[in-house]
């Protein structure tokens, strides 16, 4: 073979291997690595987290986005998409009907009608579950707020029967059926049943729908009002995969924790988190003269239901879930920023730190242990909480309020420990020391007292951890 000829077929075996380098980058591109090889999020063997088809963890920490679909156009959509994963956040939850139009004009229904959906609202939607999915984003997508079914909060007639919230539920499940990063929540911030009405006929007929319409693949679970959770209305029947709390916004220092052990205990076992603990600059019970919660009173609430082993968090901004802007009138309940203003608050940075700390030893091998606390424990504001490894190479203890405590290390396997101080507040850590394992041991965080809260962790010198919080969270 001539000189040229070899020339020319080495020149076209480098043109073929270019194009499919950038054929496979372009794939990389358009499946972003998470769907592309981690699959569908699903609850774990043991019935208590979350993980990917694959078996990668999947630590919920979750965004209260509810009014996004009517308040926000496709470029606000993305700004705020971008601010929430650059701080960690994996889940945005939002509400797909609302009583009024979008930001471009168009109402979600015909005549108010869930059998005659507006195409053009829905096309907004799509573009927004298909950015999340770009962005590896998951949507935990509520089909409409639940006074649309019990009209307990509004006082007019509710848009859903059981006939049309199937099929509306039918709808949505066929067309979103093929998107990965979604999770159904029905609820909507509303009870299932009171004394005097059930309306869980018509909430079954929804999520029948969703089911069959995905394929009997969707994730579900059940967003009730505040200080409930959906083992108050759904722990006797299999309707929902995972369970979600409330805690809410009426008072400071609701025992989160016990209500996390409480439905981490039933049986069958699922996986529970608080999906609306108190926000960051919400006024205490929804009027300013009482305060805000400010970023403190959110950490030891996110911290405390963590630590008693719920699968993961949602924070919020009282600004942000309304998506209060210039163009509003007036804010609900108070505002006292527009959510541009809210985006980089303090709370939601130190959700991204609560995050990387937990996925810096382990999201899904996680046990409660509330003998670990030996001294020091306290009530209300200062309840501290505590959990170890599961195979005890590690444990963790959030103190809400800095000062002694006394550590009981027999879950903790080891010869050898070293101990950090995690600061909830930086997301930095500090080295203790290397210590002979005590059954007994005490510790004096740097700084005590109201407003500096910590995280003690303790390893065995045994699995050469990194210290906390120091590897990017991978619970996606």
């Amino acid at each position: 073979m001539s000189p040229a000829l070899i020339n020319y077929f080495m020149i076209l075996l480098f043109k073929r291997i270019v194009f499919f380098l950038l054929f496979i980058l372009s794939s990389l591109r358009l499946f972003p690595q998470t769907e592309r090889v981690h699959g569908r999020i699903r609850v774990t063997a043991d019935g208590h987290f979350l993980e990917y088809t694959d078996g990668r963890p999947f630590f919920w920490l979750g965004d209260t986005g509810w009014e996004l679909f009517q308040k926000l156009k496709k470029e606000e959509i993305e700004k705020y998409f971008d601010n929430r994963i650059a701080k960690g956040f994996n889940v945005i939850q939002c509400v797909i009907l609302h009583d009024g139009p979008d930001q471009y004009g168009d109402l979600p229904l015909y005549h108010h009608d869930p059998e005659k959906p507006v195409e053009k609202y829905f096309e907004l939607v799509d573009w927004a579950v298909k950015k999340a999915r770009e962005k590896n984003l998951v949507l935990a997508l509520l089909p409409c707020w639940g006074d649309m079914v019990t009209g307990i909060r509004s006082k007019v007639p509710p848009l859903f029967n059981e006939k049309n919230a199937y099929t509306f539920g039918l709808f949505l499940g066929k067309r979103y059926k093929d998107y990965p990063n979604i999770i159904w929540v029905a609820g909507g911030d509303n009870p299932a049943f009171v004394d005097t009405a059930d309306w869980r006929p018509v909430f079954r007929a929804m999520i029948k729908g969703i089911r069959e319409g995905t394929g009997q693949q969707a994730l579900i679970t059940y967003h009730p009002w505040g200080e409930n959770s959906s083992t108050v209305y759904w722990k006797d029947e299999n309707t929902l995969d995972f369970n979600m709390m409330q805690s809410g916004h009426r008072t400071h220092d609701l025992p989160v924790w016990e209500w996390i052990k409480r439905d981490r205990s039933l049986l069958p076992a699922k996986p529970v988190l608080d999906g609306e603990p108190n926000y960051e600059d919400h006024p205490v019970n929804w009027d300013n003269k009482n305060g805000y919660f400010r970023a403190y009173d959110v950490r030891k609430q996110l911290y405390r239901s963590v630590f008693a082993g719920a699968c993961g968090v949602t924070y919020g901004h009282h600004a942000i879930w309304q998506f209060y802007n210039a163009r509003d009138k007036k804010p609900i309940a108070y505002a006292d920023r527009y959510w541009t203003e809210a985006l980089d608050r303090p709370g939601a940075f130190q959700a991204g730190y609560l995050k990387k700390l937990i996925a810096s030893r382990s999201i899904n091998r996680r046990v409660p242990d509330q003998t670990i606390i030996e001294s020091g424990q306290g009530e209300k504001g200062e309840y501290i909480t505590a959990f170890h490894g599961a195979d005890s190479s590690y444990l963790m203890v959030y103190l809400p309020v800095g000062k002694k405590v006394g550590i009981y290390t027999a879950s903790l396997k080891a010869t050898e420990v070293i101990a950090w101080w995690f600061n909830p507040k930086s997301g930095k850590s500090l080295k203790i020391g290397l210590f002979q394992k005590k059954t007994i041991m005490s510790f004096m965080p740097p700084e005590t007292g109201t407003g500096n809260d910590w995280v003690l962790v303790m390893d065995s010198t045994e699995k050469l951890f990194s210290e906390p919080g120091s590897i990017t969270a991978n619970g996606r």
